[in-house]
């Protein structure tokens, strides 16, 4: 019975030393807390480059429209070289042109207040909108009659960076996009000949 007394004790005093030992605790917070701040890190750096692509698309819509708006007629061509506007303010970010969507359109506000498509134009070379048809979306305080509108429609595809061997390829893309309506700077309208 003395030696099952004396073992207990002795398991006793091991456990007291154990918890009494404070040796490992750095490593062992260290081990927890590591991943918690590597991921708020992460989150962080995506973040920063989610916002400022979501900067570049708001400045790339809104000049394509400011540029288009200062026109009294325009081409296919003239509104092709939006595309190279629209990367050289992406620059450094690698936008190709099959990654860029850009969409530009002439819209005629009638007499009664309804916007209609006048032509429309895409990085395709189509007509994404049908002549005539109702344009959705126009903001109330621009639908003045008898005025002009051009509707710039750009979207990127963003790929997330750091968690790319964590997420399907679904989750890793994003598409940032925008939309901006600009009246025309001269005259009563623009016109697309070749549109």
């Amino acid at each position: 019975m003395r030696s099952d007394v004396s073992a207990f004790h002795g398991v006793i005093l091991q456990l007291q030393r154990l918890l009494g030992d404070r040796r490992g605790v750095g490593a062992v917070e260290f081990a927890i807390l590591a991943p918690i701040l590597i991921a708020i890190y992460i989150t962080c750096f995506e973040l920063t480059i989610g916002l400022s692509v979501s900067k570049r698309v708001t400045k790339a819509t809104g000049t394509v429209a400011d540029l288009v708006t200062q026109q009294t007629s325009v081409t296919k061509l003239y509104l092709a070289s939006m595309i190279d506007v629209s990367k050289a303010i992406f620059v450094p970010y690698n936008t190709s042109t099959t990654n860029l969507k850009l969409k530009i359109t002439g819209i005629s506000v009638d007499s009664t207040g309804t916007p209609k498509v006048v032509w429309s134009w895409d990085q395709g070379g189509g007509r994404p909108y049908t002549v005539g048809a109702t344009v959705t979306g126009v903001p109330t305080e621009l639908k003045t009659a008898n005025s002009f509108l051009v509707r710039s429609e750009l979207s990127v595809p963003h790929e997330l960076f750091m968690l790319t061997p964590v997420l399907s390829s679904a989750t890793r893309s994003i598409t940032i996009s925008r939309s901006y309506f600009y009246r025309q700077r001269m005259g009563d309208s623009i016109a697309c000949g070749d549109c």
